[in-house]
């Protein structure tokens, strides 16, 4: 026979449920986030005196990587409406406005060597939505990059072109570093095919020959 307290104990156990039955509800607004989902804290943006944390709305989803020879360069490259080497010198964060109706992040570039809608030496400031900065498009002052950006939209918008395939780091020695992303996407382009970084001269060839392909 069981007594008082080891009904209670027993009760407690079915009606109390652990926390990952909470986490598993569909219809619970409960959500319990796993630790790998925290914010970075690359993901602040500096404005004067104050620190912005950009919390995404949705965790970012890992990209697969496309089957090699996926995208054709040429395709790719007359995509962009921008393509130019550059160091960030500035990333700051941007209110909506009454003629801006969404947050934007404006990112100032000191431009090496320009290839499409850039001049060198000049610098050139993108403005992206804040949407993009949170899933991933970020930068960080200091860093060198070859960027091939969409044409502004009529809110003078930009991106990545493809997303990340979009964006190629600089090395301190000049060479532009190809991701496995690129390496699996660009396999058959003839310059870039199968490299895993490349000499810019080698790197804006490959642009050049990709821009006069029908």
């Amino acid at each position: 026979m069981v007594g008082r307290n080891g009904w209670c104990l027993l009760l407690a156990g079915f009606v109390i449920p652990g926390p990952g039955f909470i986490a598993g509800q569909s219809g619970s607004s409960v959500h319990v986030a796993p630790r790998f989902l925290s914010e970075p804290a690359s993901s602040q943006i500096r404005s004067g005196r104050f620190v912005y944390p950009l919390r995404p709305p949705l965790p970012p989803v890992p990209l697969a990587l496309p089957p090699s020879g996926a995208f054709a360069f040429p395709k790719f490259v007359r995509a962009a409406g921008m393509i130019f080497t550059g160091t960030v010198t500035k990333v700051e964060r941007r209110p909506a406005t009454a003629g801006q109706s969404v947050e934007t992040v404006a990112v100032t570039f000191h431009v090496e060597n320009a290839l499409r809608g850039a001049t060198p030496g000049q610098d050139l400031t993108i403005t992206q939505w804040i949407g993009l900065w949170s899933s991933g498009q970020r930068y960080r002052v200091g860093e060198r990059v070859v960027l091939f950006l969409y044409p502004a939209s009529k809110l003078g918008l930009t991106s990545w072109v493809g997303g990340p395939l979009g964006r190629f780091a600089v090395d301190r020695a000049g060479w532009v570093l190809l991701t496995p992303q690129h390496v699996a996407a660009f396999g058959r382009d003839p310059v870039l095919g199968g490299k895993s970084r490349a000499r810019f001269s080698d790197f804006a060839l490959a642009v050049r020959h990709a821009g006069e392909e029908e």
